[in-house]
């Protein structure tokens, strides 16, 4: 067999007849709430530890 040739009877029949009921649901999985979070640092505080780690003085 050269490049691109294929044996037929190797080919299976494949069911690709789908119902929308057999679909994932998507909508399934939707979040409809909040999050609230709340980490007691500053911004200032926060923004002072990034600069110490960066500068290696952890």
């Amino acid at each position: 067999m050269g490049f691109g040739s294929y044996d037929e009877s190797e080919q299976q029949d494949v069911d690709a007849d789908f119902d929308d009921e057999d679909a994932v649901q998507s909508s399934v999985n939707d979040h409809k709430g909040s999050i609230e979070f709340e980490n007691g640092a500053s911004s200032d505080e926060l923004l002072e530890r990034l600069k110490a780690i960066k500068d290696g003085d952890e």
